[in-house]
């Protein structure tokens, strides 16, 4: 690795850490509270992140390509949309957790614009969130958001997967 790499890698970290001790030095709440913020989520990913990851091994290791072709892939049709949707609701953990996920769903065949429906249907309406916000925002906003929101998720996904598939875009193992 380049030294000039390395550095700009490690800067960001560097003036965090700098930022963590001026903020400590000096009592400077918004950056005390920013670097409270910061651990409270790390650790939380910390809790969620590992299960998810053995889980997302499993899947690679246990379900067959075939599944997911069929499922999600170019034979699957629309439904491939509403597994993608099925699959968003049910997977804890965020976007933490469903971006490996789909990257581990596009080793195995499945379609880019599933994919993309995938991930923002993970943005949207994963079923925990989906609750907490009808119990807080009420029933009928939380089905006309979820009305709006799913097809056109599911319409930018079609959109952006075959403009990126006529492009001939490739996602790079390992990037």
């Amino acid at each position: 690795m380049k030294k000039s790499s390395a550095i700009i890698k490690f800067a960001p970290c560097v003036l965090f850490g700098i930022f963590i001790i001026y903020s400590f030095g000096f009592h400077f709440s918004p950056g005390t509270q920013i670097t409270y913020n910061f651990f409270q989520l790390f650790f939380d990913m910390l809790k969620v992140l590992p299960c998810a990851f053995i889980l997302i091994g499993l899947f690679e290791i246990w379900v067959r390509r075939e599944h997911i072709e069929k499922h999600f892939g170019e034979q699957s049709k629309f439904m491939g949309y509403v597994w993608g949707i099925l699959l968003a609701g049910t997977t804890v953990g965020g976007l933490y957790v469903a971006f490996p996920v789909a990257y581990s769903l596009y080793n195995k065949g499945a379609k880019i614009s599933v994919i993309l429906t995938y991930i923002g249907a993970s943005a949207v309406c994963r079923i925990p969130m989906t609750v907490f916000e009808a119990s807080f925002l009420g029933i009928r906003f939380t089905l006309v958001r979820l009305i709006i929101s799913i097809p056109l998720v599911i319409l930018t996904s079609v959109w952006l997967g075959n403009y990126l598939e006529k492009h001939n875009y490739q996602i790079v193992k390992g990037q």
